[in-house]
């Protein structure tokens, strides 16, 4: 090893220059991050069982979660992993989050909390159902399975775009016992899910179905 390849070795190692290391070698490595970011994504419909104890309840979960997440993501930026939060960072981690503050766990708390504090409690139900499995089943069906994609999408796929209706339009019919108005909160929840908006779609979807929920049912 020659001297300029014994520094790059030694200044990756040392404190202070975080790197997440993001390998995609295949479409399999893409589905499984995936499949790792959208399980902990279902993990927000756990706010509905606790908005039935005590309306708070969720939101101080959520605002818990939100501190001691940045608080780990502080660390792993000054070169100190904390123990399983930073590795499943790294797991779920996509291409655009290497050697970035990873926002998709914030906002995804921020849209929940949101909706809890905007929203009364059939309304932030809905909203939370459009979120956790809208967005999640509809990026897995679009990595997995999509073929046709969608104009101006930002690369999301029609299969997608109908599994997110579909799912949202059972869950909030499960939940509502009506069917238009939960067909209306499917169709406006697919259409936010529709634009390329990154991670803050975990904002903008809840916020657009609760919206909704709140003139139609």
């Amino acid at each position: 090893m020659n001297k300029s390849q014994k520094e790059s070795s030694s200044d990756s190692s040392k404190p202070g220059l975080p790197h997440i290391n993001i390998r995609f070698q295949s479409p399999i490595d893409e589905l499984r991050i995936e499949l790792t970011r959208k399980s902990l994504h279902l993990l927000i419909l756990f706010c509905i069982p606790l908005l039935d104890i005590s309306p708070m309840l969720p939101v101080l979960a959520l605002i818990a979660g939100m501190l001691l997440y940045s608080v780990s993501e502080i660390l792993r930026h000054r070169g100190f992993n904390v123990p399983i939060i930073s590795s499943i960072t790294e797991r779920a981690a996509r291409r655009r989050d290497s050697n970035r503050f990873v926002w998709g766990p914030i906002t995804l708390a921020l849209g929940a909390t949101f909706s809890l504090l905007i929203f009364d409690p059939l309304q932030a139900k809905v909203a939370i159902l459009a979120l956790g499995l809208g967005d999640s089943f509809s990026s897995l069906v679009g990595k997995s399975f999509g073929r046709i994609p969608m104009p101006f999408s930002g690369g999301k796929s029609v299969e997608g775009s109908i599994l997110c209706f579909a799912i949202v339009l059972l869950a909030v019919y499960l939940l509502t016992g009506r069917f238009i108005p939960s067909m209306i909160i499917a169709l406006a929840t697919t259409f936010a899910e529709f634009w390329p908006t990154k991670d803050w779609d975990n904002i903008l979807i809840p916020v657009a179905a609760g919206i909704i929920a709140s003139l139609v049912l």
